[in-house]
């Protein structure tokens, strides 16, 4: 059960708005480039929808009053999808007989948060039936989740359609935790993501937990030799012996770690303070000390004086994110309920 201070880190009082919250405004060049996007525009919805943004706003900080460890699954919800077939909400669509979708392929088994999209949908198609679109639904979520979390705001752009497809294997394009340095490089280039923003997303690992099955084999297996020398000379000692405390075996599927310890509920440059000690949760958080330019991004920013600044950069690459490969126009179609197609 979450204390009652890290409650308020996420949602704030009633009194707090959101404006008070929103301490990023994006670069105009960033804007520009977001706003020239095929098919997507900040006021999208302008006379269809004028208060989809208010709606979602007010839905998330009931979600997060709620339950306030639901602002990294959130956020991660929206990062698997747009790795898998653009920002399509394909991730939310359920499997069928004969097709095995997104969300049951192994990466995304611990995915949580399809409920809350669901309801802010419901709660989209009584003010304004059929016309916005679940991908934009995510979109906006993950925003509001970092936003109530006390992190940076961003502007996003509508306009995104739904995908009719949600294909298991398909998911090998999510940039597994395992992954060294240079396959993240590829997977994120993949995408049109940049080494910067490879570093810069990253960053979003200050929210949320991870189950153990993710980092286990730092612990115990690390070359295969499934002993208990057998470890990741990446990771400080300390953190080893902690990790280990809670994580009895490889097989542990269960037991939640928080990613950024200490600070897993509240968005801010921690993560990277860990990293710089070694006391980052995946093999693909270590990674970032293998590369001259994310290790000096990393350093950087563990000197805790430079918050601001990766608050305008997460902002700048989660609205880069946020258009991979979007459907667009008369592309795919509006779900009127997000895990089923029309």
């Amino acid at each position: 059960m979450a204390s009652s201070r890290p409650l308020r880190s996420i949602v704030g009082t009633a009194a707090i708005s959101m404006a008070v919250l929103v301490v990023v405004v994006l670069s105009a060049a960033a804007a520009m480039a977001t706003t020239a996007a095929a098919g997507l525009d900040m006021d999208f919805y302008g006379n269809t929808c004028p208060h989809v943004e208010d709606i979602v706003k007010e839905e998330m900080v009931e979600i997060l009053k709620a339950a306030p460890t639901l602002a990294g699954p959130l956020l991660r919800l929206h990062f698997h999808d747009c790795f898998v077939r653009g920002c399509d909400a394909s991730v939310l669509l359920d499997s069928t007989p004969t097709s095995t979708a997104e969300k049951d392929a192994t990466p995304n088994l611990t995915l949580r948060g399809f409920g809350s999209v669901q309801r802010v949908k419901d709660r989209l198609e009584k003010a304004c039936p059929g016309t916005v679109s679940c991908a934009d639904i995510l979109a906006l979520m993950a925003r509001d989740a970092v936003v109530l979390a006390r992190g940076p705001s961003w502007p996003v752009v509508l306009g995104r359609r739904d995908g009719r497809v949600s294909v298991a294997n398909e998911t090998n394009q999510l940039p597994p935790p395992t992954a060294n340095f240079t396959r993240l490089v590829q997977m994120f280039a993949a995408k049109g993501l940049g080494v910067k923003d490879l570093v810069v997303l990253s960053g979003g690992h200050t929210l949320g937990t991870a189950h153990c099955n993710l980092f286990s084999d730092r612990l115990y297996n690390f070359t295969g030799a499934n002993n208990l020398a057998d470890v990741d000379p990446a990771l400080d000692d300390a953190y080893l012996a902690r990790l280990r405390s809670r994580c009895r075996s490889l097989a542990d599927n269960t037991t939640l770690n928080e990613m950024d310890a200490g600070s897993f509920l509240s968005f801010d440059a921690s993560y990277y303070r860990l990293v710089a000690k070694r006391r980052g949760l995946f093999h693909s958080d270590a990674a970032l000390l293998t590369d001259p330019v994310t290790r000096a991004y990393v350093q950087r920013q563990a000197t805790g004086l430079f918050a601001q600044e990766f608050f305008r950069d997460f902002a700048d690459s989660m609205v880069k994110m946020s258009t991979i490969d979007v459907l667009t126009g008369a592309q795919g179609e509006i779900r009127k309920k997000c895990y089923l197609v029309n």
